[in-house]
């Protein structure tokens, strides 16, 4: 699967990343602000329409990492502590300070929160693609 391009939203010392390839639409963002986060806009993330710690507060709510933010106040630091929570039917929610890695010990990804897929039926793996949903996936 080709993967897509990281979007990027700035407004003064603030910038928002957005990862497509990391979303499992959640919408944590769009319920929480949707001054700055509303799809049915091209640029549908506008950091300057909410101040900015409340868009890094959403920005860190987002369970995927999908959504990061850059500031001039410091780097978004990862949860002092890691923390795994299953969803329902769902993937894992990882949070911390996350370095994943394959089977011989290579870096798949680093970051500070991922959904990975439990059902193994994502096309993005070891991410969660919202694929459990279609494949009726039931946890037991």
């Amino acid at each position: 699967m080709p993967r897509k391009r990281i979007q990027r939203y700035e407004a003064g010392d603030l910038a928002v990343n957005f990862d497509p390839n990391l979303c499992v639409h959640a919408a944590r963002c769009l319920q929480t602000l949707p001054g700055v986060f509303d799809v049915r806009r091209r640029d549908w993330v506008r950091p300057a329409e909410a101040p900015v710690a409340e868009v890094i507060a959403t920005v860190r709510d987002c369970p995927s990492g999908a959504l990061t933010y850059e500031h001039s106040s410091g780097p978004e630091l990862p949860d002092p502590e890691p923390s795994a929570r299953t969803v329902r039917d769902g993937p894992i929610y990882v949070r911390g300070a996350v370095s994943l890695r394959d089977v011989e010990g290579g870096v798949i990804a680093e970051g500070t929160r991922f959904a990975l897929c439990r059902c193994g039926h994502s096309a993005n793996k070891p991410f969660c693609d919202n694929s459990h949903r279609a494949a009726g996936f039931r946890a037991d």
